[in-house]
């Protein structure tokens, strides 16, 4: 491949691939016959999450061979030396699927030297696909979204989520949860963080926070928010790192408020990111 990719190109790729998983997602709702936990209480997966892999790698390895790829079931495959990797959720929101609450996504994003640069989310239950690549700007259905204008914390709705270490761990959001719904008109709590970061994206959101979070849950989320309008860092503002699994996601106006804020928690929790 060029060395200067193809974005847009690599952009209809993730596109198919996300609308490929959505479709598998879309045929077993209801269906399920095999719902288990990965080996944490409330980690779930299920046949839905295996099959919708299967078609978004189908679609990666066809069109790009020689990518690494890091999804969430079958982990790291493909080339090791690629300066590409494919971060893919097949079925992000396992555990609203299962009750068929209908809060899920296929998120299939492209890394490019270790920085998003290409996403694409497909929701099959709204029929809504975000998309994504760096300088193309971010779209809903194929039409231009920006983040929000709401400037003041006080009037903000905010979403967040909590990990499955919550049980085991002081590090567990629930501090910072119940101080942002104090302090804003309202904090959601999603249970798909594509999602999630896809809806500050296009608005209905003013800001996210979450901990405990793995590349192929964000990667895609973060350049729709970016390309949107928005910021994503640390909590602390200094630079997102995807290993951290800790994001702070904004419509850019509030950014400072609510990271200021959220260092108020636990801020020996904090200073390492």
């Amino acid at each position: 491949m060029d060395v200067e990719p193809n974005l847009a190109v690599l952009l209809d790729v993730a596109t198919e691939a996300a609308q490929a998983g959505g479709a598998v997602l879309h045929s077993y709702w209801g269906k399920l016959e095999n719902i288990r936990e990965k080996g944490r209480p409330g980690d779930l997966i299920t046949e839905a999450d295996q099959a919708a892999e299967a078609a978004v790698l189908a679609v990666i390895k066809r069109y790009c061979p020689d990518h690494q790829i890091l999804a969430e079931e079958s982990g790291a495959l493909g080339n090791p030396d690629s300066p590409y990797l494919w971060a893919v959720d097949p079925l992000d929101g396992t555990t609203n699927y299962a009750h068929q609450y209908p809060f899920s996504a296929t998120s299939v994003a492209l890394l490019i030297q270790g920085g998003p640069q290409v996403g694409a989310i497909y929701d099959p239950f709204h029929r809504e696909l975000f998309r994504a690549a760096k300088g193309l700007g971010a779209t809903r259905n194929r039409q231009p979204i920006h983040v929000s204008k709401t400037d003041k914390l006080a009037q903000s709705l905010l979403v967040t989520g909590f990990a499955y270490d919550r049980r085991e761990t002081k590090d567990n959001n629930y501090a910072e949860f119940c101080r942002m719904t104090h302090l804003t008109q309202g904090v959601r709590r999603g249970g798909a963080a594509c999602l999630d970061l896809a809806y500050v994206a296009c608005g209905r959101l003013d800001g996210y926070w979450e901990r405990g979070l793995s590349p192929w849950d964000i990667a895609a989320g973060i350049i729709l928010v970016e390309e949107a309008g928005g910021i994503v860092t640390a909590y602390n503002q200094g630079p997102q790192r995807l290993n951290t699994g800790r994001l702070l996601a904004t419509n850019g106006l509030i950014h400072q408020s609510l990271s200021q804020e959220l260092l108020q928690v636990e801020p020996m929790v904090f200073n390492l990111e």
